[in-house]
C-alpha cells in the first residue's frame, strides 16, 4: 500500500505538458473585438460569430487577415448597417497593422462568414462575404485596397449565407462561388426566450429546429467578376434543405472534379458529388457520412479536411454539439466514409464540448497529421448546474500519437472561452502552422504555434508549396500536391475553404519531421498536367508555375 500512495503522489505531482500553442493576440494583434447581438443571446442569429481569413492581400507572401464582423438586432430592426469588415496587414513577422482607407469595407447587414478566390483572373485574391443579407463581393486592386462589386456580380437573394467556398465545377478555368445557407430568420416572427424553447430544462433562444432551412446556392463565374445562379441547372442545393453551417472542397471520388461537403445542424450532412456535366447529385447517405456511427443526424459546424490515415484519399473531421462526438470520418475504398472518432480516441473526449473551427494539419512538423477544436456553447444558460457543460469552454489539440490514435490536451495556455472561426497559417514566417480564432463577445485570438521553439530544428523540417497556374484559376484551386521524403509521403489538395464561415490562403504544408529535402514533389495541376520535382530542399516557402507544356 505504501508503494501505491508514493507511486500516485509522483503521479499527481507530475507537471502538465507544455501547450503547443500560446495566446499573442496582445502584441500581434492588439485588441480587435466582434459583434454578434447582445451577451443574452436572445435570438439564434446572435450565436454564429463572425468570419475570418488568412490570405496574402498585398502580394508580399505574408498571410494577411480578414475579420468579419456583425451586428445587433437593435441596429438590424432600424435597417442601420452593421460593423463592417476589417483587413489587417502582416509585416511578415506576425505583427499585424490595420490596412488603412484603400482597403476599407463598408458595414452589410450582419456579416458572418468569407471566402477568398481570384474571382476576375488577375492574379490577386479577392473576397466574399456572406451575411445575413446579399452576399457581398470585394475586388483586390492589384494588392493596393478594395473596391466593392457586389452590385455587378450577380449574387440574388437575400439569405443567411454563413460558410462559402470557391471551387471551378464546371471546369472551365474560372472559380465559381458556393454559398452554404442557414435558416430564415425574420426579426419579430422567431419567439424569444420563454416562448416556448427550453434546453435541458432552463428557457433559451429558439432554433433551428422548429424553424424553415434555407437552399444553399451556387453561382456560376461568368468573367469579369459576374456571376449567375446555376443552382437550379446544376441541381445544387435541392430540397430538403439543411442548415448549413460548414463547407470544404475536395475530390473525394478522385475523379478530378471537385466535390463539395456542407456540415448541416441538426440535419444530415451533405455530399455534393460533382458528376462532371455541370450537375451535382447528393450523396451523403450513400457515401456514409451524413449521420454519426449511430445512424444519427449531428449539428455539425467546423469541418477539416486532409489525408489523415496517408491511403491517398481526403478524410473528414466534423464539428458538433455538446453531448454529440466530433466525427472522424475516413475514406475508404469504393467512395465510402466510415466514422471512426471513438476507435481514433477522439469520440468520446470531445462530447461535453461544442465546437466550432477545426483543421487537420501536421502541428508539430513530425509528418503525420493532427487536429484541433475551437469550443464554446451556443446557450449561457450552459452554466447553469445540471448542464453537464459550460458556456466558455477550453479548445482542445488532438495529437495524433500512433497510427490513427489521437490524444486530446488543451490548445493553448489561455483560459476557457466562446470560440467561433479559426482559420490556420504560418502567420510569422517561422515555418510551423499558427491559429486565428473569433472570440464571442470577445476580441480575436491568435494562437502562435511553438513546435519550433520547443522542438529540435532538426527533427521540424517542413515544405510549403503554392502553385501558379497558366491562364484562369491562377491559384490552381482543386489542384493536388504528393510529397515524398524519407520517412513519409502525403498528399494534399489546393483549397480556400477553411471549414466554418473562414478562409485559408491557398497553399499546402507538409511536416517532414527529421527530413532536410524532399526526395520527390508531384503537381496534378486543374489542366491535367502533371509535373515532378525532385530533392527539393525543405524550410521553404516554394512557387510552382505550372510549365507550358
Amino acid at each position: 500500500m505504501l508503494f501505491v500512495a508514493m507511486f500516485l503522489t509522483v503521479q499527481e505531482a507530475a507537471p502538465p505538458p507544455a501547450p503547443w500553442f500560446v495566446e499573442r493576440a496582445a502584441e500581434c494583434l492588439g485588441s480587435v473585438p466582434t459583434v454578434c447581438g447582445t451577451r443574452a443571446k436572445d435570438y439564434i442569429l446572435e450565436v454564429d460569430g463572425g468570419g475570418i481569413a488568412l490570405a496574402d492581400f498585398d502580394g508580399d507572401a505574408a498571410l494577411d487577415l480578414v475579420v468579419v464582423d456583425g451586428s445587433t438586432i437593435e441596429r438590424a430592426s432600424k435597417d442601420e448597417p452593421g460593423y463592417p469588415p476589417r483587413l489587417f496587414l502582416n509585416d511578415g513577422k506576425g505583427k499585424f497593422r490595420p490596412a488603412g482607407e484603400p482597403w476599407a469595407m463598408s458595414g452589410g447587414r450582419w456579416g458572418m462568414g468569407c471566402a477568398i478566390g481570384d474571382v476576375d483572373d488577375d492574379g490577386w485574391l479577392d473576397l466574399v462575404v456572406t451575411q445575413w443579407g446579399p452576399t457581398r463581393l470585394f475586388l483586390n486592386q492589384q494588392g493596393k485596397g478594395f473596391v466593392e462589386a457586389t452590385s455587378s456580380a450577380g449574387f440574388v437573394g437575400s439569405e443567411w449565407g454563413t460558410s462559402a467556398a470557391f471551387l471551378d465545377y464546371d471546369r472551365d478555368g474560372k472559380l465559381d462561388l458556393a454559398v452554404v445557407n442557414y435558416l430564415d430568420f425574420t426579426i419579430g416572427k422567431i419567439a424569444p426566450p420563454g416562448g416556448g424553447c427550453s434546453w435541458k430544462g432552463f428557457p433559451v433562444m429558439c432554433g433551428p429546429e422548429g424553424l424553415v432551412g434555407q437552399r444553399d446556392r451556387l453561382y456560376r463565374n461568368l468573367g469579369g467578376g459576374k456571376f449567375t445562379d446555376a443552382s437550379a441547372a446544376a441541381k445544387f442545393g435541392e430540397e430538403p434543405a439543411g442548415f448549413g453551417l460548414g463547407a470544404t472542397t475536395f475530390d473525394y471520388d478522385g475523379d478530378g472534379d471537385v466535390d463539395l461537403f456542407v456540415g448541416n445542424d441538426s440535419t444530415p450532412n451533405n455530399l455534393w458529388e460533382n458528376q462532371g456535366d455541370g450537375t451535382f447529385k447528393e450523396v451523403g447517405f450513400l457515401r456514409g457520412c451524413s449521420h454519426d456511427s449511430n445512424g444519427r443526424e449531428q449539428a455539425s459546424m467546423g469541418i477539416g479536411c486532409a489525408d489523415v490515415d496517408g491511403d491517398g484519399r481526403e478524410d473528414l473531421m466534423v464539428t458538433t454539439f455538446s453531448g454529440e462526438n466530433n466525427s472522424l470520418f475516413l475514406s475508404k475504398r469504393d467512395k465510402l466514409f466510415r466514422e471512426s472518432s471513438f476507435a481514433a480516441g477522439i469520440g468520446g473526449p470531445s462530447m461535453p464540448h461544442l465546437g466550432w473551427g477545426t483543421a487537420l494539419a501536421d502541428l508539430d512538423l513530425d509528418g503525420d497529421l493532427d487536429s484541433f477544436v475551437f469550443n464554446g456553447h451556443v446557450y449561457p444558460q450552459a452554466d447553469n448546474p445540471g448542464t453537464d457543460t459550460s458556456y466558455a469552454q477550453v479548445d482542445h489539440l488532438y495529437e495524433q500519437t500512433g497510427k490513427l490514435k489521437f490524444t486530446m490536451r488543451p490548445l493553448s495556455d489561455g483560459v476557457p472561452r466562446v470560440s467561433r472561426a479559426s482559420s490556420i497559417g504560418d502567420v510569422d514566417g517561422d515555418g510551423d502552422l499558427d491559429l486565428v480564432a473569433i472570440q464571442l463577445d470577445g476580441d480575436v485570438r491568435v494562437l502562435v504555434n511553438t513546435a519550433r521553439e520547443r522542438l529540435p530544428k532538426e527533427r521540424t523540417h517542413w515544405l510549403a508549396v503554392e502553385l501558379r497556374a497558366k491562364g484562369a484559376n491562377r491559384f490552381a484551386l482543386g489542384a493536388e500536391v504528393y510529397v515524398e521524403w524519407e520517412g513519409g509521403t502525403r498528399g494534399a489538395e489546393v483549397r480556400t475553404s477553411g471549414g466554418y464561415q473562414a478562409a485559408i490562403q491557398p497553399r499546402v504544408h507538409f511536416g517532414l519531421g527529421a527530413a532536410a529535402s524532399a526526395k520527390k514533389l508531384v503537381v496534378r495541376w486543374p489542366s491535367g498536367k502533371q509535373q515532378t520535382l525532385t530533392d527539393v530542399a525543405a524550410d521553404r516557402l516554394l512557387v510552382i508555375e505550372e510549365p507550358k507544356e
